[in-house]
């Protein structure tokens, strides 16, 4: 299985073109800039049309139009994963978005992580873990409840983005963690989708 990954487009998704071929695209979220409504419908229209077997996104904390919405009517071979799963070719997939209205809710964010399942292959969330590709100004964005997460399933890939300074890979135990965020610091588009190549768990 080939997995084309990107995150953080802000709107900008038309500017990428000749994306390489895959089985499965993924989006971690911020599809949106303002978080409007015609922006995640633009997106949407964008990403339904492209030629993939297996779409899947999940929404961050600019794309507040979702928060506690459903989204009806997607073609069969496009997920929204918001707390939720899915199983493509025996391989397990399951999402965490990043909404601000979660972190008002006491206990919130760590209820949704113990959500994700143990058999999880693929988990995707907006944010980054604490400490993984999270750093920007001196801090650690990430979270620490995602990362306590991540060491009790230990999926294989995890995928986030939401940290635009950190765009990189790295591997930690039997997990690879992939920031695939496609714009920096300043909001310009100069990052490249990462490509994952399953069969033999390498990042090409």
């Amino acid at each position: 299985m080939r997995l084309l990954h990107i995150s953080d487009t802000h709107s900008q998704h038309n500017l990428l073109k000749n994306l390489p071929n895959a089985d499965v695209i993924v989006h971690s979220g911020d599809a949106s800039f303002a978080g409007s409504e015609d922006e995640v419908l633009d997106f949407l229209n964008w990403f339904c049309d492209l030629d993939y077997p297996h779409k899947i996104f999940v929404a961050g904390n600019h794309d507040d139009c979702l928060y506690g919405e459903q989204i009806e009517g997607l073609p069969n071979d496009c997920h929204y994963l918001c707390h939720s799963g899915v199983e493509i070719e025996g391989v397990k997939f399951w999402g965490t978005p990043l909404f601000v209205g979660d972190f008002l809710k006491k206990g919130r964010i760590e209820q949704m992580t113990k959500q994700i399942p143990d058999d999880t292959d693929v988990l995707i969330s907006h944010s980054p873990p604490f400490g993984i590709l999270d750093f920007n100004d001196n801090i650690n964005y990430g979270c620490p409840s995602l990362l306590k997460a991540v060491e009790r399933i230990n999926p294989r890939f995890h995928l986030f983005g939401h940290i635009h300074a950190d765009n990189g890979i790295k591997k930690i135990g039997q997990t690879t963690f992939v920031n695939s965020a496609i714009m920096n610091e300043k909001y310009e588009l100069i990052n490249k989708p990462t490509l994952i190549e399953f069969m033999f768990n390498t990042i090409l």
